[in-house]
């Protein structure tokens, strides 16, 4: 084989391995809607108080941080993808934990709205997130620099709400932080850069 051959080959090969890249990180993004949805969904029926709520975003925060670690240099090999779900499996058995504890929340509380507004943010960002996986419009690096803004937003989220109330200028707070996250959303799925 002369050298166009093999560096066709290789580009061949590589395009097929793409795909796998992205449904990879992909499906660490699913999750991350899933575990967020679950924590809505406890605070919504009293199950979670405002602090618990809080206290799972700070866990949440540091799985999101280690997506972005492990996608900064555009790949997921197995042992990072392993370490991330093992970190997943925690969060989810501590949502489950919470939310079947003695404690209950006031869902209709100004504080638990709040954070129930911060928490349905989150879904709603990765769930945006997730869409530019799955049609390419976001390589992994670019996700590796959103998913470290959803954990910076998840941190100052659990700093809110440590206390087990949400005030309406910490929110204001929170919402800047989500905004530019957003901003940084729509930028990154409508550059030039895309998915092989």
């Amino acid at each position: 084989m002369n050298k166009t051959t093999k560096l066709f080959s290789a580009l061949a090969f590589a395009s097929l391995a793409l795909p796998v890249l992205a449904q990879t990180s992909g499906s660490e993004v699913q999750r991350d809607v899933n575990q967020q949805q679950r924590i809505e969904n406890g605070l919504q029926s009293g199950q979670l108080t405002t602090r618990e709520a809080a206290k799972l975003e700070r866990k949440e925060a540091h799985v999101d941080q280690a997506q972005s670690r492990a996608l900064r240099d555009g790949t997921l090999s197995n042992a990072e993808k392993a370490r991330i779900q093992h970190m997943q499996n925690d969060v989810s058995r501590d949502i489950r934990a919470e939310k079947h504890d003695a404690q209950v929340g006031n869902p209709d509380s100004a504080s638990s709205r709040r954070m129930q507004a911060d928490v349905q943010r989150n879904i709603n960002q990765e769930k945006r997130i997730e869409a530019g996986v799955k049609n390419g419009s976001l390589t992994n690096h670019e996700v590796s620099k959103l998913e470290r803004g959803q954990a910076k937003a998840q941190r100052k989220q659990f700093r809110a709400g440590r206390d087990g109330h949400v005030g309406a200028a910490e929110q204001k707070r929170l919402k800047r932080v989500e905004d530019r996250n957003s901003h940084r959303i729509h930028h990154e799925k409508h550059d030039a850069q895309v998915r092989g």
